[in-house]
């Protein structure tokens, strides 16, 4: 499907992979609320974690970060010398900033009187 924006430009409406693979993390339940966390918290510990998204199971919580991990939006690292495991956004992860700025302030504007 192809829309003509002008006489000799052609929007192609194609699905991209990359935007597919994009949408399939970020519109995964809790994948935005664990960015979001993360981005405005930094390095957090898996109960810190868990503690800003009461309504996530800690099996899903983990899963998703797994996931999260996985596609190198989340670094998961060890302390050998101890039980801590802290989880942060790669730069990977920090870019998607600007783009969960913009979804705040689309979602302010058109979910003003939604309750929480």
């Amino acid at each position: 499907m192809k829309q003509m924006v002008g006489l000799e430009d052609a929007v192609n409406y194609y699905l991209c992979p990359k935007f597919e693979k994009t949408f399939s993390f970020l519109g995964k339940k809790w994948n935005g609320l664990i960015i979001d966390v993360l981005l405005q918290e930094g390095t957090m510990r898996f109960r810190e974690l868990a503690r800003q998204i009461p309504k996530c199971s800690d099996r899903v919580l983990v899963e998703r970060l797994r996931e999260l991990e996985q596609d190198g939006i989340v670094d998961r690292r060890e302390y050998p010398e101890s039980s801590l495991i802290e989880y942060s956004l790669t730069e990977q992860g920090q870019e998607l900033a600007p783009i969960m700025h913009s979804i705040h302030t689309w979602s302010e504007k058109w979910y003003a009187n939604l309750e929480k």
